[in-house]
């Protein structure tokens, strides 16, 4: 399985698949109109956040950032989000 990535690098991976299905269907972040993170633990968004800003221009998408007991595959970020064409 690996060695397991740090809250960054977890980050930055969930916005590379996030890119990746954005390309598919033609959408951009700019389309993004919602966003929840779920982070196992509020020790872990000031990193979170940082890489979260890089993401994304303001105005930034209405978001909701949630700590909960734990996530699936061992993750410490999940993102999901909403988007709506412009």
């Amino acid at each position: 399985m690996g060695e397991k990535l740090d809250i960054t690098e977890q980050t930055k991976k969930c916005f590379a698949h996030l890119q990746n299905v954005m390309d598919e269907t033609e959408l951009t972040f700019d389309d993004l109109v919602k966003v929840n993170v779920y982070l196992t633990s509020m020790q872990h968004f000031k990193a979170m956040n940082a890489v979260y800003e890089q993401a994304f221009a303001a105005p930034y998408p209405a978001r909701t950032c949630v700590a909960v007991l734990e996530l699936p595959l061992d993750a410490d970020v999940e993102i999901e989000c909403i988007a709506k064409k412009s």
